[in-house]
């Protein structure tokens, strides 16, 4: 840890002299998350993913999202990816559920934010009592444009699912993002543009903030 330097900062304000860049602390959150998540989530051994595809490395991503740290890193992380125009953030539980509460929560302490998000949860299936909803939270009007959050993605068949109820329920779903993507859906869907993390070389990987992975 960098030692405290008094003439790093303003002596009237306290404020730092150079605060840095939005770039910079994107990079810092995202190198911090990394460490978190080699820590805490990538395990290495034989493992049946929800896919039912064999695997000798697993990311479960559940310890850090729940985590304070990792909520706040996760928040603020994934909040940048998403434009103004978004009005909500969804994801099918329970891999999403800490997700989507961290990036609605962060938007609102965001004074710069434009518009505010709210949270929505996606049973796998819908309820055969009370309501008999899917979608649980604040729901919007229809049309509006929603993202919808994953923690890993491996086939993308969850999010895709998610998307599939919401486009259903009549929103507007134009962008998938994830904490960590394992580069094992072939057929990628335009949504799947964007994700903090990679557990294998992608063309999408344009600055190699990688996860270790099996090679």
């Amino acid at each position: 840890m960098t030692a405290f330097n008094p003439k790093n900062f303003d002596p009237k304000t306290g404020a730092p002299k150079n605060p840095p860049t939005k770039e910079e602390m994107f990079r810092m959150f995202r190198d911090r998350l990394l460490k978190d998540l080699q820590t805490d989530a990538y395990r290495k051994g034989d493992y049946t993913l929800s896919s039912g595809r064999k695997t000798d490395h697993y990311v479960n991503c559940k310890p850090v999202s729940l985590s304070g740290e990792g909520s706040i890193l996760v928040g603020t992380l994934l909040l940048d990816l998403i434009d103004d125009e978004t009005l909500a953030v969804a994801g099918l539980t329970l891999g999403a559920d800490p997700l989507v509460t961290s990036v609605a929560m962060t938007s609102w302490l965001d004074n710069n934010r434009r518009t505010k998000l709210d949270a929505l949860i996606i049973r796998k299936e819908a309820k055969d009592h009370g309501t008999t909803s899917q979608i649980e939270g604040m729901l919007p009007v229809g049309g509006t444009k929603i993202c919808v959050l994953e923690d890993v993605v491996t086939t993308g068949e969850s999010a895709m699912k998610a998307v599939r109820v919401l486009r259903e329920a009549g929103y507007k779903v134009e962008q998938v993002l994830s904490i960590v993507d394992r580069q094992e859906n072939d057929e990628a869907d335009d949504l799947f543009e964007n994700c903090l993390l990679y557990t294998s070389p992608s063309p999408r990987d344009v600055e190699e903030s990688r996860m270790p992975s099996s090679a």
